[in-house]
């Protein structure tokens, strides 16, 4: 995954549409777009217009993703300010010695006590008196501490991107007592697209044409409105090309009786099994070609990791462009 994303902030809307919506007596509302994924090279591919727009008329920058680069750590990073160390989603796929036999997946980790150690934008605005809204963002159906955003959706990866800004332009059509003023929105395609079929794919195309055409339309959705607004466009983090014949497997690293893998890619999550510790130890810590493995109390500083309880006793991390797997994904 590349090491760099975007920001683009923009404020322009809300200046333009300002004294307009001052008559109409509305109030800005901020709404936080994420597009999972999105390399900040993607900006120069002639795909997206208005993409291209946002960022050079408002404010854009760089940010460096927190480790691991992925996708619910980083987006709930994102709406509480805690590295996911600190914020308590460690990974894409978990385990948590306090609930035993339950699994933390990016499909069923909606278990409230998953997301319980950091408070997300929406709990803050709520519990103020701010009503927030979420179409998709990650852990705003699980709620923090028994509070969610006022209007949310479960997670369906059939509604289109049209469709959710069809909805945000809806809530923001309410009168001023029902209407949000934050508002997350969620697109997953361009992420798909990249994983599934390729960084040159035709599918990847059409995915980065459409979320720039969706936020185009929400532009002209949000001046029909005369709604001023706060645009903040973030995306999680890049993606690196990888090959079939740049896997690494894990019984090549240690003997399959020592360990437990909780999460593999990238960056794999490996416990011992009961009474291999030292086994599992002695394996993992060699050199090994196109991967590291530390123990967590060991990762580089940088990374800001390895105090929460649920990160695992090793981490192991792929070069750019390699993966690590116990046993090859399903399509």
């Amino acid at each position: 995954m590349a090491p760099h994303i975007r920001i683009a902030l923009l404020a322009l809307i809300y200046l333009l549409a300002a004294p307009l919506a001052a008559r109409a007596g509305r109030q800005p509302v901020t709404i936080l777009i994420s597009i999972d994924a999105f390399r900040p090279d993607y900006l120069d591919r002639g795909l997206t217009p208005t993409l291209k727009e946002l960022a050079a008329q408002g404010v854009s920058a760089v940010m460096r993703p927190s480790f691991p680069t992925k996708t619910f750590p980083n987006h709930y990073a994102m709406v509480t300010g805690l590295r996911p160390d600190r914020n308590g989603i460690v990974a894409n796929k978990m385990l948590d010695a306090d609930h035993p036999g339950i699994t933390f997946t990016t499909a069923t980790g909606e278990e409230p006590f998953w997301w319980s150690e950091a408070e997300p934008l929406w709990a803050s605005a709520e519990q103020v008196g701010i009503r927030s809204a979420s179409m998709f963002w990650p852990g705003a159906t699980a709620g923090y501490r028994g509070v969610r955003p006022r209007d949310w959706f479960p997670w369906n990866e059939n509604v289109t991107n049209r469709q959710r800004v069809d909805t945000v332009v809806d809530w923001l059509r309410r009168p001023a007592r029902t209407r949000p003023r934050f508002v997350a929105i969620y697109f997953d395609s361009v992420d798909a697209a990249g994983h599934h079929h390729g960084l040159d794919s035709p599918e990847l195309t059409t995915a980065l044409r459409d979320v720039d055409r969706q936020i185009a339309r929400l532009r002209e959705g949000l001046a029909a409105l005369h709604q001023p607004v706060n645009l903040v466009i973030v995306s999680d983090h890049g993606m690196a090309r990888t090959s079939p014949d740049r896997i690494v497997w894990m019984r090549d690293l240690a003997d399959p009786a020592d360990y437990h893998v909780v999460e593999e890619g990238t960056v794999v999550m490996v416990d011992p099994q009961p009474g291999h510790e030292a086994a599992l130890s002695a394996s993992l810590l060699k050199s090994h070609p196109h991967v590291t493995c530390l123990r967590k109390g060991d990762l580089p500083e940088r990374f800001h990791y390895g105090r929460n309880a649920r990160v695992t006793a090793f981490v192991c991390m792929a070069d750019l462009g390699w993966l690590v797997y116990d046993v090859f994904p399903k399509k």
